[in-house]
């Protein structure tokens, strides 16, 4: 991964959900449907920080302290994105958004958004925020079950825009950003708002802050 201290990207390629996006709540209300359905007792944001990881199945299988088959694993991913779908309308943008991307814009730098929600939702989403204008390319998931690792998506959508990864710099909110970055040769920054925690992100060895801001700042080298 190339260093954030001596080579100043020209490209952020954003994560949505938890970065842009802030849906924490949205997040653990639909877990709790799981919960639920699987006769769970209901958790809060900072369980489900204690055990979220990757693979998602192993996660569940941790919160619900069970085996999952096949068809547990497909009702829980309908369960989950049906009752997520249902508070999207609750979510909101990130704090500073879309002004810093306005401001990002204006340097002549170019952003682009790579989310592992579906995208034939995502494009409209976004749009419907007055976000589209901002990024040269918007990629969601188009499989139809979500859960997969992001790295080979990261790869395509930068082959897409033929962007150098010395370039780019990855924003998101999972360790799972930092690897696909790591991946795919580009520097990441995680942010705290999201699903996991400090301690869990700090894992990765690259950038942890607070806030879009903080990001950005970090980036064009103004902070520590």
């Amino acid at each position: 991964m190339t260093s954030l201290a001596t080579r100043v990207p020209r490209h952020i390629v954003w994560d949505w959900n938890g970065t842009l996006l802030s849906d924490n709540h949205a997040v653990v209300e639909a877990v709790n449907v799981v919960c639920t359905a699987f006769e769970r007792d209901h958790i809060d944001i900072d369980e489900w920080r204690s055990l979220f990881g990757r693979p998602l199945q192993k996660c569940y299988e941790r919160l619900l302290r069970r085996s999952l088959d096949e068809q547990d694993w497909a009702r829980i991913d309908v369960l989950y994105h049906n009752a997520y779908r249902d508070l999207l309308h609750s979510c909101r943008l990130a704090d500073g958004v879309p002004n810093l991307l306005a401001d990002w814009a204006g340097t002549g730098r170019s952003q682009s958004l790579l989310s592992m929600w579906f995208h034939d939702e995502l494009v409209p989403l976004v749009s419907s925020m007055g976000l589209d204008g901002y990024f040269s390319r918007v990629d969601g998931l188009r499989e139809d079950l979500g859960g997969g690792s992001k790295a080979e998506h990261l790869v395509r959508h930068m082959d897409a825009l033929e962007l150098d990864p010395r370039d780019v710099v990855l924003i998101g909110d999972v360790l799972d950003d930092a690897h696909a970055a790591q991946r795919a040769g580009t520097d990441c920054v995680l942010l705290t708002t999201g699903v996991m925690s400090r301690t869990a992100l700090e894992e990765a060895g690259c950038p942890v802050v607070d806030s879009i801001s903080e990001a950005l700042a970090r980036i064009d080298g103004r902070t520590g």
